[in-house]
């Protein structure tokens, strides 16, 4: 049986959505959204829901075979980990937005809010630019309306929740989506089982 993490939040529908697709019928997830182990005997697997942010190190330390997870959380903390496959789902960006009016081109140092400090302090690092990091867990566009931040790095699907509280995105810092990752110890010991998933999964990702 394979374990599999997935992430509970604003992925979980894509996430079963392609798991149906892939002949995986694991729709009932999402009829119980506070149970958090669903076992699968007839398909041989067994599914976590988790926080996007702890899918790696369960994943890393074998309580699971195998994750879905954005990339923006495999960036921010660095994992020992198989990522064999783009999905192509929960598609966003993650950007640099400050408030209209924000001169960007000149500002020699930068507070900055953000939920991914290490991302945050590696850009504007390349860049040459001095920053101040203030690592907060929500709310990340309310920190330069109140004078928290010059600017924050945050997540952005359609650019609706920057525009309604006027804040303009200068610069995008990667294209993110989900991807499948492996322990490396269950990729040797359930080598098929594993190898199966994710070619059932490659025929889908993106339809």
């Amino acid at each position: 049986m394979i374990t599999l993490a997935i992430a509970r939040g604003r992925l979980l529908d894509e996430e079963v959505n392609i798991l149906k697709k892939a002949g995986y019928p694991v729709d009932n997830i999402l009829k119980d959204s506070r149970k958090l182990i669903f076992e699968y005997p007839s398909l041989k697997l067994k599914i976590l829901i988790i926080r996007p942010t702890d899918i790696p190190p369960y994943v890393e330390y074998g309580a699971a075979d195998c994750g879905i997870v954005g990339m923006d959380t495999l960036m921010e903390e660095k994992h020992y980990l198989y990522e064999p496959l783009d999905l192509a789902i929960g598609k966003c960006k993650l950007v640099v937005a400050a408030p209209k009016g924000f001169e960007y081109s000149s500002a020699g140092s930068l507070r900055i809010a953000t939920k991914y400090p290490r991302i945050a302090h590696e850009h504007f690092s390349a860049k040459g630019v001095g920053a101040e990091i203030v690592k907060l867990y929500g709310s990340v566009e309310l920190a330069p309306i109140v004078g928290l931040s010059d600017v924050i790095v945050d997540l952005t699907a359609t650019g609706k929740t920057l525009k309604k509280n006027n804040l303009i995105e200068f610069e995008t810092i990667a294209e993110i989506s989900a991807r499948l990752v492996v322990n490396r110890v269950s990729m040797k010991v359930k080598s098929e089982e594993i190898k199966e998933l994710i070619r059932k999964l490659k025929e889908v990702r993106g339809s």
